[in-house]
């Protein structure tokens, strides 16, 4: 079987929306493709009182909330599952109402 390159291309921007365990709860969670960053919603990441860190280089953002520019500042490791599969990812904490988790492309 063979795969046009076009459609090679467009797989790595899909979306994929699926839930995930973190801390024995059920969370959102959305995997793109399209993206290179990992994200937490500073609402999720405060219910469940997960710590923060400074981020080693803070930037700015402009597509993740109608807002406006959004100054990420803090970084929270997330510890999640899906099904048996169980990781760890390191995520920019954001204002976002979209999902509880975002995860892009390593």
């Amino acid at each position: 079987m063979q795969i046009k390159e076009n459609d090679v291309d467009h797989k790595q921007e899909d979306i994929f929306h699926t839930r995930c365990h973190i801390q024995n709860k059920e969370c959102s969670m959305i995997i793109d493709g399209g993206s290179c960053i990992n994200v937490a919603s500073d609402t999720f990441v405060k219910k469940l009182n997960l710590s923060c860190i400074k981020h080693p280089r803070p930037y700015r953002s402009h597509w993740l909330n109608e807002c406006g520019e959004v100054k990420v500042t803090k970084q929270a490791l997330i510890v999640f599952a899906i099904g048996k599969y169980s990781d760890e990812v390191m995520c920019d904490v954001v204002p976002m109402h979209a999902t509880h988790l975002l995860l892009g492309r390593p």
